[in-house]
């Protein structure tokens, strides 16, 4: 009777070392405390070696090195560090995108500049009078360009159409001086212009090509700054509490179970960041979009737009038009006579220097196209790099930050011991999170503030879409940015109607936030419960007609 307890107690002293490799000796924290302290955490109350892990929440419970507060300060030090990876990464694509915004920016201000820097140096020697005095309406024409570029809401068109009326006024007393014209006559003359045509074909030719190029210009610049801001706002989101726990259990957990040295498993820190990002990976098809519309509006740019022939030359173009009214005065005179009836004489005489100043004016414009041509190329090839950004955003973490070991590895941490991981990677976006085996992700409330900047990325969509094909949108007013209209006028309805349906503009919004199946899911069951309500009715009389058929 004796033999029991004795070969009980020896089994037991037997099988009591049996924890890892490590025989009945705890293993030494000191990998622990080192890292510990480094995150700038007291040492004090951390174990020398390893304790009994019930107490922690987030780790697995087995043996440990980390006690319930290192857990949590763990726990707080992974989520800032892992937003911080999250704001390097934005800030990264930021960079790029300003400093096309800039380029570019710079390249078009210049242009502009050379353009009204020409003609102050010319005019003055070749039109005299016809210039000095009217160095004003020239000023307030490059001003007023400039306005509409900084997304001014003012409408392009209608500035361009005022600098003619105003300089055909102020250009047909000067060339008229021998007679007394009044305000009225002057607004008899304006009306006939677009027939009697002073300036030739000049004031149409460069409406048309100046409001496609500066349209396109602004929509560009405007499209970088956009994509900038939404990738910092985006950025700035913090990570939900199951993020947090699964972020920490990715990156600290290790350390606790004494596995310094043990990389986590790339398929497994995937699902965790795809989870923690699943809102982010929304993002994924209207940045896409974006990308490509910028890409799209730059071709135009160096293409059919031709902006820098159109800008360059705007001090050349009015130079014609000047030249075109001088050389055709008389006919011109002529014709508004017959329009609005004859001039009285005025007591002042005829103008020397206005004769003296006729001639073939000879101006030159120095292309920058050369420069055009690299900025565009160069742009290209930063949209094209950061198309897939926010999808592939978990892997470049995994890869560069987490330092996750290579796919293929079997002797990884796997969220519980060091080993394979099993599980497979989740797809992108909100979605595809509802069976995610890490990150216990809510996919029926998506974040507001990134539904917000899609809501951005559609509308900048929208204006590129727009400038694409030369009509106009007010960026103060976004109101038609909802339904893919623009304001412009520049082709009938049934073309630009045409056209726009082919614009990543007009799609209809994709919403990721909950699963389609589910949708299908809910209508099916209804649709199948039809059936069986009907069969159950229709066998409730087959029964009824037999039992009174029995009777």
């Amino acid at each position: 009777m004796r033999v029991f307890p004795w070969g009980f107690w020896l089994l037991c002293v037997a099988s009591a070392p049996a924890r890892g490799d490590s025989g009945s000796k705890a293993r030494s924290c000191a990998e622990v405390r080192q890292l510990y302290g480094a995150k700038g955490f007291s040492l004090s109350g951390v174990p020398q070696a390893e304790i009994s892990g019930e107490h922690l929440r987030i780790c697995p419970q087995g043996y440990t090195c980390c006690t319930s507060e290192m857990e949590e300060n763990f726990a707080n030090k992974s989520q800032s560090e892992f937003e911080a990876m999250m704001k390097e990464a934005g800030r990264s694509v930021q960079a790029t995108l300003t400093a096309q915004h800039r380029s570019f920016d710079s390249y078009f201000q210049d242009l502009l500049n050379k353009s009204e820097k020409a003609l102050y140096d010319a005019f003055p020697s070749i039109y005299g009078e016809l210039y000095t005095q009217n160095v004003k309406v020239f000023k307030d024409l490059y001003s007023e360009l400039r306005r509409y570029y900084r997304s001014s809401n003012i409408n392009l068109e209608e500035a361009l159409n005022e600098f003619w009326t105003r300089l055909l006024e102020r250009l047909f007393k000067l060339l008229n001086p021998q007679y007394h014209i009044t305000d009225e006559y002057l607004d008899c003359m304006v009306k006939h212009a677009e027939q009697h045509k002073p300036f030739g074909e000049v004031p149409r030719d460069l409406k048309v090509k100046a409001t496609r190029a500066f349209i396109a210009a602004r929509s560009y610049a405007q499209g970088f700054l956009v994509g900038s801001d939404v990738v910092k706002k985006v950025s700035q989101v913090s990570l939900s509490h199951e993020c947090t726990r699964a972020i920490m259990k990715l990156m600290y957990c290790p350390h606790c179970r004494g596995m310094s040295s043990v990389r986590p498993c790339n398929n497994y820190c995937l699902n965790v960041v795809k989870g923690c990002l699943a809102n982010q990976a929304d993002l994924n098809t209207e940045w896409k979009y974006l990308m490509d519309s910028l890409i799209g509006v730059a071709d135009r740019i160096d293409g059919p737009y031709n902006v820098d022939t159109v800008i360059g030359t705007i001090h050349m173009r009015i130079a014609e038009a000047i030249s075109n009214l001088q050389e055709n005065k008389d006919s011109i005179t002529s014709k508004v006579f017959q329009g609005c009836g004859n001039l009285k004489i005025s007591t002042k005489g005829s103008s020397s220097e206005e004769k003296k100043r006729r001639g073939k004016v000879t101006l030159e414009a120095k292309s920058s196209a050369q420069a055009l041509e690299m900025l565009v190329l160069d742009a290209k090839g930063n949209l094209t790099a950061l198309k897939t950004y926010w999808i592939t955003l978990p892997s470049s973490l995994c890869s560069k930050k987490v330092m996750a070991s290579s796919a293929s590895d079997d002797k990884c941490w796997n969220g519980m011991t060091k080993g394979s991981y099993l599980p497979q990677v989740m797809g992108d976006g909100l979605a595809n999170q509802i069976n995610n085996p890490e990150v216990e992700v809510d996919i029926t409330k998506p974040d507001m503030t990134i539904r917000q900047q899609i809501m951005q990325l559609k509308i900048m969509t929208n204006r590129l879409g727009n400038a694409n094909i030369g009509n106009d949108v007010d960026f103060q007013d976004t109101s038609d940015d909802m339904s893919g209209s623009g304001s412009g006028d520049s082709c009938p309805d049934d073309v630009c109607g045409k056209r726009l349906s082919k614009s990543p503009s007009t799609r209809q919004p994709e919403t990721n936030a909950i699963p389609k199946q589910s949708g299908h899911g809910i209508n099916g069951a209804s649709s199948r419960s039809l059936p069986s309500a009907s069969l159950l009715l229709l066998l409730s009389v087959a029964v009824i007609a037999a039992q009174h058929l029995w009777r």
